[in-house]
């Protein structure tokens, strides 16, 4: 059994119809290029200055001062690799990347990326899912949120771990995961050797140069367990410098040097 596709003119099987639509009956095929056609159209008018461009609504103040009082320092009792310097930047990059989304809702996206790593309070093991448990238990955010909205929060912070293999179940998750992937090799070699450091400090220098260039290849490498979900990222483009990186072993010992006897003071 099937239906007419009024705008192609085929008569096809159910299953090429999403279910959506149903009075008009058009297929997966055309529904997708009727969309993107909308797309085209209105990026056009846009251009040509007959539409404002769409921008993210701003973070409301309290939100802000929320989290600036009450979220970022508890961040100051976590190791160097996951401090103030770390949640600000999930913050600043988790907001650059939603202004590609202007339907985004920005508080949603800054309680997201300041609660993402609360959960080491507990240790690292389950921190993703211990930062869930402690969003959704926050007063502040059941008084500012919805609870659908506080469960699409609670998601996302629980699927923003690096070693989680499932696509997030939500865009906020993508967003907060992608930010969370920060990719320059300065910054990912200066928090490897400064978790090295507090968790591993019987290791002598060579021992701690030997657990950063595997963790770079176990987690960033050709073959390694990090995924990118947003194609078009600076993420996506940054991981294949580093790929280049990680085979340059006398460049890889200059920076090793230099990051670990700054971090070793």
């Amino acid at each position: 059994m099937g239906h007419y596709c009024w705008k192609c003119g085929q008569y096809l099987a159910n299953e090429k119809f999403s279910g959506k639509g149903h009075a008009r009956h058009i297929c997966k095929k055309c529904m997708a290029e009727e969309r993107a056609h909308r797309r085209q159209i209105l990026k056009e008018k846009r251009e040509r200055g007959e539409m404002p461009e769409l921008k993210l609504k701003p973070v409301s103040q309290e939100v802000i001062d929320y989290v600036e009082n009450n979220i970022i320092p508890r961040y100051a009792a976590f190791d160097k690799a996951h401090q103030e310097s770390h949640v600000r930047m999930v913050i600043e990059q988790s907001i650059k990347l939603a202004e590609h989304n202007p339907a985004m809702n920005s508080d949603m996206v800054y309680i997201i990326a300041a609660f993402h790593d609360l959960g080491l309070v507990n240790g690292r093991e389950n921190h993703h899912k211990d930062s869930r448990t402690i969003l959704e238990a926050d007063e502040f955010v059941k008084s500012h949120f919805t609870r659908k909205q506080i469960v699409t929060m609670g998601r996302a912070v629980e699927d923003h771990r690096a070693s989680n293999q499932k696509k997030p179940r939500n865009g906020y998750g993508m967003i907060v995961a992608e930010a969370d992937r920060f990719i320059e090799a300065d910054t990912i070699i200066r928090r490897t050797i400064q978790y090295g450091l507090a968790n591993y400090p019987k290791l002598d220098k060579a021992g701690h140069y030997q657990r950063t260039i595997e963790h770079l290849n176990e987690k960033y490498g050709p073959k390694g367990y990090l995924k990118i979900w947003i194609p078009w990222s600076d993420n996506a483009r940054n991981l294949k410098k580093l790929h280049v990186l990680l085979t340059d072993k006398k460049k890889l010992v200059e920076i090793f040097n230099r990051i670990f006897d700054d971090e070793d003071e």
